[in-house]
């Protein structure tokens, strides 16, 4: 799994006006291409009488999965752009459709261009981009008369923690970043001396900052 990246928190969508026609980008997060396909359908059976529902996006961890569509539109003009924006802003697992109404007033290649792009961008802005990040959980088995120490220690070192159980003696759930699970778990052995029982558990992604 990936250690890093960038997505969007929520579906969204956010309309903007060009020379009359209205561009609505839409957005949502998505694991894999079923769910992008999906998403789109859904955006053009509720926008059936729209002019365009043109569409892009990208799934994977290497973005092995991308896949864009003008929709009608002249090549090159609507599906580029709007995965050009979600490669330009460094987005995985999302997928984008750009909406359009038109309104009357032709806006040539470059300006075809230009709002769609913007539309995908609109679409980003209202699902709000987070970068997620990859944690691990860490399972910490420890005698109560370690356990001051230790929660003193996790705080001091800003470790994201979980759930903390107390039976006969105390679990706490900790959730380091995964690419340093081995020198915390080094670092917990050293610090209880040998005293707590360690185990692993899954990989967890969560938001960065939150």
């Amino acid at each position: 799994m990936i250690e890093r990246y960038r997505t969007v928190r929520k579906s969204g969508e956010k309309e903007i006006v060009i020379k009359k026609s209205r561009f609505i980008g839409h957005i949502k997060p998505v694991e894999s291409e079923d769910d992008a396909n999906a998403f789109i359908e859904d955006i053009r059976k509720k926008h059936w009488n729209a002019t365009h529902n043109c569409f892009a996006y990208m799934i994977g961890e290497r973005d092995e999965i991308q896949k864009q569509s003008d929709d009608g539109e002249p090549s090159g003009t609507a599906g580029k752009p709007i995965l050009e924006v979600i490669r330009n802003q460094g987005l995985k697992n999302v997928a984008i459709v750009v909406t359009r109404y038109f309104g009357g007033i032709m806006l040539g290649a470059g300006g075809l261009i230009r709002a769609y792009a913007d539309g995908a961008v609109a679409a980003i802005e209202s699902g709000e981009a987070i970068t997620r990040v990859l944690h691990r959980q860490i399972f910490v088995e420890l005698e109560y008369t370690w356990l001051g120490k230790v929660e003193n220690e996790l705080r001091s070192r800003e470790v994201r923690m979980g759930e903390t159980s107390f039976t006969d003696k105390v679990m706490l759930e900790c959730l380091p970043l995964d690419a340093e699970v081995q020198e915390f778990m080094s670092w917990m052995v050293d610090l209880t001396q040998g005293q707590s029982l360690i185990t692993e558990g899954e990989q967890l992604y969560f938001i960065e900052g939150e």
